[in-house]
């Protein structure tokens, strides 16, 4: 039997090639990607081969990362639960995607995670694994063995001479990506404790943040960001640029408490500068390049959109639908857009472009020709009509 491990060398994978070995038999093949962590690669290998691994693949995702999941995501509009930006979330089926592709050319009969039988990553593997391997035989080693918690992982590691990080225990857990960092656990599972200002790597505080604001603009072509002040980026130096910017002025700090999927409530602190900064500027450009109808109704899409990346749904008819009208909309979402970053603040302060729907002569307040302000009576008399007949037959005055 043979295995694909999803690995990062912390303290969960590490002993899980040793438990998966004894209690599977098997050959464990492990797999790290590279989405932006930037956390420590090297002697990942040598630490995988050393601990019982036959084999370990680490590769750079980053690029596919921007272009195909924050991309689309960005051009959805999707914001979990008013505030979430769903760093973590949309990770997770590109890292079980590749590994899917990993397990089939190695021939495994089956792949396994380090997510806990509590969290919303279980799930989100796992959706994942079901849609494009639906016969692969799926192994989470968290719901399946006999370890209460990480002091008896560590005893579990020292009696098998499974070398562990060692590292100050840190009151919390953390994640981290191309797109943001997310902070739970620990300390921060009280929603009344605020966060120390030490905990924040992405963003300094806005009250330390410069005295002077920093103007940026944006282009845009057909919804997706290419050029920042002038200056044309591939989608990985784009995001990695507006995360510095946003984070020296304070710009994407959320705290939440959220509804997982499995059904309880969590509380969880997130850094997104750059993608702060990238959902303001989008939603700017699609405020001058929408019509109406089209725009309220994507709002709707796009509330929904979060949940599947949330759920861990990337992999769905209806996710492929949603995708195939959100690119419709995108059409003519192109152009620039002005944004002033200051103290913890991301303002849209102009936005420009060729299929621009905004007309100054028909809004604004001086005189013109062009709208007959006469037309508003009969409009209103038409639009009001259902309330003035049930006023009148039910004793309005």
């Amino acid at each position: 039997m043979k295995v694909v491990l999803a690995y990062s060398g912390g303290l969960d994978t590490s002993i899980m090639i040793k438990w998966l070995k004894d209690n599977y038999d098997c050959e464990v093949v492990c797999y790290a990607a590279d989405v932006g962590q930037e956390e420590e690669l090297d002697g990942l290998k040598e630490k995988a081969l050393k601990t019982g691994a036959s084999k370990i693949y680490i590769e750079d995702l980053k690029e596919e990362f921007a272009k195909d999941f924050l991309f689309p995501m960005l051009k959805s509009g999707a914001v979990y639960e008013g505030d979430y930006l769903l760093g973590t979330s949309v990770a997770r089926p590109l890292i079980a995607k590749r590994q899917i592709e990993i397990a089939k050319k190695e021939k495994a009969d089956a792949v396994a995670h380090g997510a806990t039988g509590k969290g919303n990553d279980q799930v989100r593997f796992e959706l994942t694994f079901k849609a494009l391997a639906p016969n692969l035989k799926i192994i989470a080693p968290w719901r399946e063995w006999e370890l209460k918690g990480r002091e008896e992982e560590i005893v579990y590691a020292k009696k098998n001479n499974i070398p562990i990080p060692v590292s100050k225990k840190k009151p919390y857990s953390s994640d981290r990506n191309l797109w943001h960092i997310s902070y739970e656990g620990g300390i921060l599972e009280d929603p009344w404790f605020e966060p120390k200002e030490e905990m924040f790597l992405l963003t300094s505080s806005p009250e330390k943040a410069p005295n002077k604001p920093e103007y940026i603009e944006i282009g845009f072509e057909k919804g997706e960001p290419r050029v920042v002040s002038g200056k044309s980026m591939k989608p990985v130096e784009l995001i990695q640029y507006l995360n510095k910017a946003g984070g020296r002025h304070g710009i994407g700090r959320a705290d939440i408490v959220e509804n997982r999927l499995v059904g309880m409530k969590s509380r969880g602190v997130y850094e997104t500068p750059g993608g702060t900064i990238l959902y303001k500027a989008h939603q700017a450009l699609e405020s001058i390049t929408l019509d109406r109808d089209t725009a309220h109704y994507k709002e709707l899409v796009a509330k929904r959109y979060a949940e599947l990346v949330y759920y861990g749904q990337w992999f769905t008819p209806l996710k492929e639908a949603l995708d195939a009208f959100i690119d419709s909309t995108q059409k003519y979402v192109s152009g620039t857009v002005r944004l002033k970053l200051y103290k913890g603040n991301c303002t849209v302060v102009g936005r420009q472009s060729k299929y621009s729907l905004f007309d100054y002569n028909l809004a604004t307040f001086e005189r013109e020709s062009v709208y007959n302000q006469k037309d508003a009576e009969g409009f209103i008399n038409l639009f009001g009509l259902p309330i003035k007949v049930n006023a009148k037959n039910r004793g309005g005055k």
